[in-house]
C-alpha cells in the first residue's frame, strides 16, 4: 500500500476521530491564551441569570424538601431551554466541528485564570492588595474584600488547582464519550454550583440536588486532574491522592487541593466568606500558610498538569496512526 493510499483509508476509517482531536488540541491552548472578555462570555450571562433567579425562587425559610424541589425547577427552568437550542443548532449546522469547537472553548473560559494568577501574583509582589482583591471578585462566589495576604494567596491557589476539574478534565473527558452537548450540559450545570454555593446555609437544600449530580459526574475527571497533579509530588502526591478522607459537599474540589498543598507543602481551605457570612470549610495540608511566592508555584503545577493533559492529546492519534500503520505491513 503506497503512503497516498494509507492515508486515504485513514481518513476514511478514522477522520472523525482525529477531527475531535483537532478541536481539542485547538480548543485548549487557545481558552487558555486568548479567552474572551469576561463581560462577554455567555456562562458569566448564565451565572447571571442563575443568580436573579435564585433572589426570586430560593426562599430558605422553608423546607428543606420545598427548597430542593425549587432548585431542580429553577435548574431545569435555566438549563433546558438554552441546551437544547445549542444542540439543535450543531445538529442543523453545515459545518458541526466549527460549532463544537466554539462550544468547547466557551467551555473552557476558567482556564484563562492562570493569568488572572500570575497579575495578582505580580499585585501581591508589589504589596498592591487591593487591585489582588479586586482581581480575585470578577472569578470567585466568595466575598474577597476582608482577604489578607494569606486568605488572598489561598483563594488564588485553590481556583488555581480546581478550576481545570471543570475545564480541562472535564471538556476532555465528556468530549471523548459524548460529544460536545454533554460538555455544554456538565459546565452549564457547574456554573449554577458555582453561583449557588452549596456550602452557604441559604443555598444548602436549594442547591443540594444539582451539587450530588454535578459531584457524580465530576468524579472521574477530578480523580484524573489531581492524578496529574498527584505525580508531581512523587509518593507524598500519590498519598494524598489515595487518601480515604471524605469531604462534603466539595468532595473533588477539596480532593485537587488536598493534593495540591500536599504536593506545594502550604496549607488551603479554611473558613470563608459569603455574602457576609462566615462559613466553616476543613482546612487541607500540613504545611505553612501561604505566600505571595507561593502562588508562582502553583501556577506552575498547574502548568505542568495541563502540559500533561495537551502530551496526552497529541500522543493519542499519533500512536493511532502509528499502529494502523503496521496493520498495514
Amino acid at each position: 500500500m503506497t503512503n497516498g493510499q494509507f492515508v486515504n483509508q485513514l481518513i476514511a476509517l478514522d477522520g472523525a476521530l482525529f477531527e475531535g482531536f483537532l478541536i481539542l488540541l485547538c480548543a485548549l491552548p487557545l481558552a487558555r491564551l486568548a479567552p474572551l472578555p469576561r463581560e462577554m462570555q455567555p456562562l458569566v450571562w448564565f451565572g447571571f441569570l442563575a443568580k436573579e433567579l435564585a433572589h426570586k425562587v430560593n426562599h430558605p425559610e422553608r423546607g428543606a424538601r420545598q427548597q430542593m424541589i425549587a432548585g431542580v425547577m429553577a435548574a431545569v427552568l435555566l438549563v433546558l431551554p438554552f441546551w437544547l437550542i445549542v444542540t439543535f443548532l450543531l445538529d442543523m449546522a453545515a459545518f458541526p466541528w466549527f460549532f463544537e469547537f466554539l462550544i468547547l472553548y466557551l467551555c473552557l473560559s476558567d482556564a484563562s485564570f492562570v493569568q488572572v494568577a500570575d497579575e495578582v501574583h505580580r499585585t501581591l509582589a508589589h504589596g498592591n492588595k487591593e487591585q489582588a482583591k479586586k482581581l480575585l471578585g470578577q472569578y470567585l462566589s466568595r466575598d474577597t474584600a476582608e482577604l489578607s495576604e494569606v486568605g488572598i494567596a489561598k483563594a488564588t491557589i485553590e481556583k488555581l488547582v480546581t478550576a481545570p476539574i471543570y475545564g480541562t478534565a472535564s471538556t476532555v473527558f465528556f468530549f471523548a464519550i459524548a460529544g460536545a452537548p454533554m460538555v455544554l450540559l456538565v459546565r452549564m450545570l457547574k456554573q449554577l454550583e458555582l453561583v449557588w454555593p452549596p456550602m452557604v446555609p441559604k443555598f444548602r437544600f436549594f442547591c443540594a440536588p444539582i451539587n450530588l449530580l454535578v459531584s457524580v459526574l465530576l468524579y472521574i475527571p477530578s480523580w484524573l486532574w489531581s492524578l496529574s497533579l498527584a505525580i508531581q509530588g512523587g509518593p507524598a502526591g500519590l498519598g494524598a491522592l489515595f487518601s480515604h478522607r471524605r469531604w462534603q459537599p466539595l468532595s473533588n474540589a477539596i480532593r485537587s487541593a488536598y493534593v495540591a498543598a500536599t504536593v506545594l507543602n502550604i496549607e488551603l481551605g479554611g473558613p470563608q466568606k459569603f455574602h457576609g457570612s462566615r462559613v466553616a470549610i476543613e482546612k487541607v495540608g500540613a504545611g505553612p500558610l501561604p505566600g505571595a511566592a507561593n502562588i508562582g508555584d502553583a501556577i506552575k503545577l498547574s502548568n505542568r498538569a495541563c502540559f500533561t493533559w495537551f502530551l496526552f492529546l497529541v500522543f493519542m492519534p499519533v500512536a493511532w496512526v502509528v499502529l494502523r500503520y503496521l496493520q498495514t505491513l
